[in-house]
Formats: structure tokens, sequence, C-alpha cells
């Protein structure tokens, strides 16, 4: 272990250089017409909104909140719905009390109605005295070169990219805003065409040269725009939905991701690929979580291609398990496993509640050596499949016991805490300290633990131990001259979909894509190894909306932090790799590698 803890000290140091200096823009939300809204200020504010925009129209010496006298509501007034609801806040200590401007836009004449906010204002010193609150005037405005006739809580909206020459007019400017339309048609969708987005961001630099905020208005209201309008450094973002937009645009740092994770592509021989040659051994790799989108992700990080993209036989399996639309780890992996579907939390046990024989029971009646490899702790829902049978997968205590008996002759995964030596090695396994101890080990029935508890993520400087342990698990095992059935998981590509991380998901798959080059390579070189690559579910409904490959960045999106029930990509590669094209259930993966293999189901 020590070894090893040195290995992952100096691989988070390093993986600190692909993490530094991925900051998003700073940005703040801008709630337009927000008197529209269902609660006018409370729904802005309450999403962290920075600027809420309120129309004012004056009559009867009362400022409404509105953006034409006929529309008027006796009842809505700026008092009433934004300065009475502010000072609550601070009376009451709501919220963060967060940096917050009041962009009163006039739609009556001018001064009379500038007059009467100013009227209005002096009634409310708790918020014209608070250094975080500012009160801009937009709309009609008085002239530039009046600005400094108004008190020092009046700020002003400033609408033209043409600077005052006036000191004093100029320091009474809080902002600039410009429509949209003036510079470009685009309606949010798809991307701003190259000359629109030169007119766009000159524009944005210009008003920045002036050390001012910017703000758009009038634009299009879309996650794509907001992500653009972000990008390109607008410091208000304008929208007719700060709920949403402040979800977006507040989760971009875990949703956008510039990646320096390298797999090198292996061109594979395909010399042995779909051929009717005989099946000696076969590697089955799970990448936990890894669906469609995730694959895409890693692809698209990547430059474009993986190894896993090369391969040509490719098929989808359904993954629904026997009591639930959607399954978890515990009965996919069981499917998988055993050839059973079953439900939702059992680890090698049938819906009957009896135990299900598994893959590396069954072949190692017929002279096979087995194994698990998996950056999860090895008694975790997956690589457990494999070699127990408990009734709920979190059994930890009644997994372990069952690896101590299993018919497995090499085990790689964290969880070290859940063992002791002694029963490993008096039930024959010899525990190494390295993992390079593996591929040279002559001992019958090896194990390695790589962390105490959970392993570290590739982020948190794993990595590339499951390549290695992969390459030197395939030379232990194909060492042993008999037969070998080996399943290596990738598992934190799951980990990271439940935390709704675009990096992680990114990096662990690439990381999964080099352990997967070493099984092709091993195929390439044996000639009779079939290699089966796929998922137990997908989790996170994980999309991916944007991205820049020049740049090896991925933005990506989520419609949960749970499993889904979509259906996941299945890869095969070596003789017989055919056979697992098409739409099937998970449970057929069992029984189509048993037929290859020319294993009769029926034999005990």
């Amino acid at each position: 272990m020590l070894t090893t803890n040195r290995f992952f000290l100096f691989m988070f140091l390093l993986s600190l250089q692909i993490v530094l200096g991925q900051k998003t823009n700073s940005f703040k939300i801008h709630s337009h017409n927000d008197y529209l809204q269902t609660a006018p200020f409370w729904d802005a504010y309450a999403h962290g909104a920075n600027s809420i925009e309120v129309d004012v129209f004056l009559k009867n010496d009362t400022l409404y909140a509105t953006h034409d006298e006929k529309d008027i509501i006796p009842s809505h007034t700026m008092e009433s719905l934004y300065l009475g609801p502010m000072n609550n806040v601070m009376e009451l200590q709501l919220g963060e009390h967060q940096e917050l401007q009041l962009l009163i836009d006039i739609k009556s004449e001018t001064y009379s109605t500038l007059k009467k906010i100013v009227d209005v204002l002096e009634k409310y010193p708790n918020i014209i005295n608070n250094p975080n609150i500012s009160m801009v005037i937009s709309g009609n405005r008085p002239q530039p070169e009046e600005y400094g006739n108004y008190p020092s809580f009046i700020k002003f909206d400033y609408q033209t990219l043409e600077h005052i020459p006036n000191k004093e007019a100029w320091d009474k400017v809080a902002l600039i805003s410009l429509p949209f339309y003036k510079f470009s048609g685009w309606n949010g969708k798809g991307r701003l065409t190259e000359g629109d987005l030169h007119k766009v961001k000159s524009t944005i630099d210009k008003a920045h040269s002036y050390n001012k905020p910017f703000r758009f208005w009038a634009t299009p209201d879309s996650k794509t725009a907001w992500k653009a309008l972000h990008d390109l450094g607008v410091d208000y973002i304008n929208t007719d939905m700060p709920d949403k937009a402040s979800v977006y645009l507040e989760t971009l740092e875990n949703r956008v991701f510039y990646n320096k994770a390298k797999s090198n592509v292996y061109k594979p021989t395909y010399k042995s690929d779909q051929t009717e040659k005989s099946v000696k051994n076969v590697i089955l790799l799970i990448g936990d979580g890894n669906g469609l989108t995730q694959i895409s992700s890693s692809v698209l990080a990547n430059g474009g291609s993986l190894t896993l993209t090369q391969l040509k036989s490719i098929g989808f399996i359904k993954t629904q398990s026997s009591d639930d639309f959607t399954t978890d780890s515990a009965a996919a992996g069981t499917a998988l496993a055993t050839g059973t579907k079953t439900y939702n939390r059992s680890i090698g046990m049938a819906p009957n509640g009896r135990p299900l024989r598994n893959i590396t029971e069954l072949l190692d009646q017929h002279q096979f050596v087995t194994g698990c490899i998996t950056t999860d702790k090895i008694v975790g829902a997956t690589p457990s499949s494999f070699y127990a049978h408990q009734k709920d997968r979190d059994d930890t205590e009644g997994i372990a016991k069952d690896l101590l008996n299993s018919r497995l002759s090499l085990f790689v995964g964290g969880g070290e805490s859940s063992f002791s030596h002694a029963n490993l090695e008096g039930n024959g396994f010899s525990i190494l300290k390295d993992v390079h101890e593996l591929g040279t080990s002559k001992k019958d029935k090896i194990g390695l633990f790589i962390a105490q508890n959970d392993v570290p993520s590739f982020l948190e400087g794993r990595g590339n131990i499951l390549a290695e342990a992969t390459r030197n698990g395939l030379e232990f095992l194909n060492g042993k001259k008999k037969p070998f059935f080996l399943m290596v998981e990738a598992a934190q590509i799951d980990s990271y979909g439940h935390k709704n991380e675009v990096a992680g998901i990114v990096t662990e798959g690439i990381d999964f894509d080099v352990a997967i080059a070493e099984a092709i390579k091993f195929a390439d070189k044996t000639g009779n190894t079939l290699v089966v690559i796929t998922a137990d579910h997908e989790t996170s409904g994980f999309t991916m909306p944007q991205g820049n490959m020049e740049m090896s960045m991925v933005e990506g999106d989520f419609t949960t932090d749970d499993h889904t029930a979509t259906m996941v990509p299945i890869f095969a590669y070596g003789p017989h790799s055919q056979e697992f094209q098409g739409v099937y259930e998970n449970n057929e993966v069992f029984h189509k590698i048993l037929k290859v293999l020319n294993i009769k189901e029926s034999q005990k």
C-alpha cells in the first residue's frame, strides 16, 4: 500500500494541472420585466438575481409597476412590489443579501417621474444607504449632463457607446445597456454567425474599455443564448426566466470542462475480429453508468476518437430489472454475471431469493481462471455480482465472506478495510502491494487493494492504475496456461453522473478507454480472445448541448442525479464478436458469452 499511496500523491499533484485555471466568467442575472413574474422581486431575488427591472408609470402621484398606463393594476406599485419587499429582506435578514441593483425603467414623463422616484426612495433609508444596493434609472432619462443634479443614491443606465466627457456625469453611470437586435438577428438557437459574433464581441469589448458593466437587452432567452453571452463576457445576462437562468448559469462550473486527459487511440488489426475462430479467453469491461452520451463526451474531448470507437461489432442492451423500470447496479451486474434478471439490490440472487450460479463459478467447472478488477471497492455492487450471493448489496460483511470462498484467482479494487489479511491469506489469496507485481506473480490466487476505502478518481490523482491493473492482470491470468475470464469495471463514470459533474464523467471515460486499449491489444496478440465492452445502465440522463473540439471543451447537462432506463451500447472485438450486435436484454450477454465459448448452460 505504501508504494500505491505514493503513486496516488504524485498523480494528485500532477492532476492539479488538469483542473487549475479552469474558471467560468463571472456573471450577474438581470431579471427583465420582473413585474410580470408570478411573484415580482421575490422570484428573482430568491434565485440570486443581481439586477431586477421594474417599469414605472407615474399617475395620480403614484408610481405604478407597469409598462403602460392602460395596464395599471391599482395594488401594483413600485413600493408594494419592490421597495417594501426589499426593506423586509433587510429587516428580517432573509437570504444572502447579494449585491443588487433595482433598474427603474421610466415609462412616463422623465422629470416629474424621476422627482417622484427620489421622493419615494428617501422614505427608505435602509435601502438607499445600503452599499450593496443601487438604484439605477433607465428608460426615459434626463440628459447626461444633468446626471449630477440627482442624489448620490441615483445612478443611470447609459445606452450608447459614446463616452461622456463630463467626469461627474460619467461617475453616475452604473452600466451600459444596448439592444441586442441592433447587432444581430440571432434567435438563440444554433450559433451566432461569424459576422454577428464579431459585432457583438466588439461592442462588449468597447463597453468594457470604459470600465463599466455591460448588458444587452432584447436578447434571445435560451440556454444557448445565456451560455453565449456568458462566454462573451456580458456582465448582466438579460432574462425573463431568472429561475431557469440562475440554475443553468450557476451550474456551468460543474458542467463545462476543458479536458487535458488523453487516451492514445490504438488501431486494432482486426485479424481475429468477427471470425469463426474458437474463443479461449473472454474480457468483459463494464463502464458503470456509461451511456451513449457519456461515451460521446469522452470521444469528443479526446480529439474525436477512442480505441472503443474503432470497434465494428456494436449493439444496444436494455437494462430493466425484474422489479423496476430503472435498474440499479446490483440487479444489472447480476443480469450480466448470471444471465437472469433480478430485483434491484440483489447480488447474485434470483427474484425468488435463491442463489444464482454466476459466470466465474460456471467457468471454474470448465478449468477457467477468473478475475475481477474495479475502481470501486471490491465489495461494490458490480464486481460482487461476479462472485457473491447476498440478498442486499449493502451486506458488505456477507459479500466479503463470499469473496474469501469465491472461485476468483485475481481481484483488484478498493475497500481493504472490509477485510482481514489473515482471512484472505487463509483462503489462499496472496495480497500484493503494487500493481506491477500482478503480471509477474506465480501465486495461485492474488489480490491487490488500491485503497483502504473508496478508490480516488482520476481527477483526484488515481492515474492510469485501471489500465495498469488490466494489463498486468491479463499477464497473470494468461500465465496460468488456462482459458480465463476477466471482468474490468470503470466504476466512477457512474459516481460523477450522480454528482452531475462533467469533468469526472469525461476523464473517467477516457481513463476507461486506456484500459480498453490494453484489452484490445491483448486480443490482437493472442488471436483467441473475445473482448466485450458495455455498461450496466446509464446515469444522470446526461446530454451534451455544446462543446468545442479544438479546445477539448464539453458542456454537459443532466435530467436527474439517478440512474435512467435508457438503453446502453455494447461493443465487441475478436472471434464471434458479431454475436453481440443487435438490440437485446442485458441478461443475454451472459448467454452469448457461453455460446461463443461453446459451453452448455445445463452443465453443472
